[in-house]
């Protein structure tokens, strides 16, 4: 091997090294999970979607008006911590809140809220909650406990029927 290579050959390798570490940063993934504490700007989704989303309900054919049914499985909610724009749409946690509740309506009184502790994470719509067969609501995000400072976040939802029968 030459001098010149010989010179080269280490400063080659180092450099190879940085580069392959950045990459390795700039490939790790973003927004793990994390939990969820005050004074945070946030926005809410279902089933990926911050607004219009649609939610599978399965409901007896055919079917009656004000029936209620159940969500069908693989369904989520969902809360992103957000930076704040001038004309963004967002909720804000407030001074106390260290989880958020996916509350959604119209719903049966049987219907509980889906509470949400961390960032980032697809939270499954429980099958158990009754639904509209038909129709729109929305899901509310409360923050909780909640505060004089808590703002909640809304999204539009439409119930779609998967009738059965």
């Amino acid at each position: 091997m030459t001098r010149p290579l010989r010179t080269l050959l280490p400063i080659a390798a180092a450099f190879a090294s940085v580069a392959l570490t950045g990459s390795a940063a700039i490939a790790a993934p973003v927004g793990d999970p994390a939990p969820i504490g005050p004074n945070t700007p946030f926005i809410a989704l279902v089933n990926g979607k911050t607004a219009d989303a649609v939610i599978a309900v399965v409901c007896p054919f055919p079917p009656t008006p004000g029936e209620l049914g159940a969500p069908l499985s693989g369904q989520y909610v969902e809360v992103e911590p957000e930076v704040v724009t001038p004309t963004g749409t967002f909720g804000f946690t407030g001074s106390a809140a260290n989880s958020i509740d996916a509350v959604f309506t119209p719903a049966s009184a049987l219907s509980e809220a889906i509470v949400i502790k961390d960032w980032f994470v697809q939270v499954p719509i429980p099958t158990t909650l009754r639904l509209p067969c038909s129709g729109s609501g929305v899901v509310s995000f409360d923050p909780m406990p909640t505060s004089n400072t808590a703002h909640s976040y809304t999204v539009t939802v439409t119930y779609g029927n998967v009738a059965t029968g």
